[in-house]
């Protein structure tokens, strides 16, 4: 399943070749078209090869909602609401997290049939008239940004290379803090359930996966209230300080409601990092519309990066020094990276190209 991310990662640099602008309306209905022939092709999926294919493509899908996500927020949300709007793009996204699993454990007995993939149609289905909901109440609102004039851009791979090196050290810090919170969500979701196993929680074996994943349903909805008061970035920062402090407390814990407890205050702080950092890219897509395609695709790199690299890392650590221990590190290296964050990040990150250089 890592191969999704991997090729993710490779489309997220030639996305920007493949779109001359990135329009939400446009990528999103990509994206749709292929989610409908996905089901098919996946159930014909009975060799390795054909099946790493299939994994690719789930990588290209999934970015074009990144990018139809980032799109649609960055130019049709106010500044001062992007927060807000990735907060609540949260919530529903783990209301998806939630009901996904706990409807094909009713459905998958023993083995895989037509029925899981009826299944995802009748909600591809209800997510399509979803979207053209969206559409229809679109259609007369134009973008926010619609007074910038737009430069017409020249498909050069060495030009590209060099706009996102620029763009990749200007925006250095977010781009770290985006990679180490989707590192921490694939570390937890790889070792999650062999550590309750290992720990022999039982029945609260679900509750520690629980935990870990129902702040993302709480915190989205006030979490832009937050940040409007206590700015956006080191409002992020501070939150992986402290949800990386608590994680620290794997050293030493024992007890299956302790264990809960600090699943579940720690992702408390980190659900708060994510939609704070992603408002900031938003704020740059409204800055500077003109590489908008480069930013996104530099978010959704370290995003992809993210979840090759967690699973490994967590396997690496887990066989080394023991599930407890792994987890204490990872909290180790995040109050290292949010010190460092706060010490040496830049209070204002100003992206700034020339014509020349698109």
């Amino acid at each position: 399943m890592g191969f999704s991310s991997v090729a993710g990662a490779l489309f997220d640099f030639f996305i920007c070749k493949i779109f001359k602008s990135i329009n939400f309306r446009r990528v999103l209905l990509i994206m749709f078209a292929i989610c409908f022939i996905y089901p098919v092709l996946l159930w014909q999926a009975d060799g390795l090869w054909f099946f790493l294919f299939l994994m690719a493509i789930w990588g290209f899908y999934y970015d074009l909602y990144g990018f139809g996500a980032f799109d649609f927020v960055g130019k049709y949300v106010k500044k001062a609401n992007h927060s807000i709007g990735f907060g609540e793009i949260q919530v529903f996204r783990a209301i998806g997290d939630v009901l996904a699993p706990l409807i094909i454990g009713v459905i998958v007995v023993s083995t895989v049939d037509w029925q899981i993939f009826a299944i995802s149609w009748i909600f591809l289905f209800i997510g399509f008239f979803i979207f053209l909901s969206l559409l229809f109440v679109m259609r007369k609102n134009h973008p926010l940004l619609a007074d910038k004039k737009e430069i017409p851009r020249r498909k050069n791979l060495l030009i590209e290379v060099h706009l996102w090196e620029k763009l990749g050290k200007t925006m250095l810090p977010v781009l770290l803090l985006t990679f180490y919170l989707v590192f921490i969500d694939a570390f937890f979701w790889t070792l999650a359930p062999l550590y309750a196993d290992d720990m022999g929680l039982g029945q609260f074996g679900g509750l520690f996966l629980m935990a870990f994943g129902l702040p993302s349903l709480i915190v989205g909805w006030f979490v832009g209230l937050l940040v409007k008061r206590f700015g956006k970035k080191r409002f992020a920062y501070f939150n992986l300080l402290i949800g990386s402090l608590i994680i620290t407390l794997f050293f030493v814990a024992q007890g299956t409601i302790t264990l809960i407890a600090i699943v579940f205050f720690a992702s408390l702080f980190i659900s708060m990092s994510l939609p704070t950092i992603n408002s900031s890219y938003a704020d740059y897509v409204y800055e500077s519309p003109q590489v908008e395609g480069e930013i996104e695709g530099l978010e959704d790199f370290m995003t992809n990066i993210g979840y090759v690299i967690g699973p490994i890392v967590a396997g690496i650590l887990a066989d080394i020094f023991g599930m407890s221990f792994a987890f204490g590190i990872v909290g180790v290296l995040g109050v290292i990276l949010a010190i460092c964050l706060l010490i040496f990040s830049p209070k204002h990150i100003v992206i700034k190209t020339k014509p020349s250089e698109l």
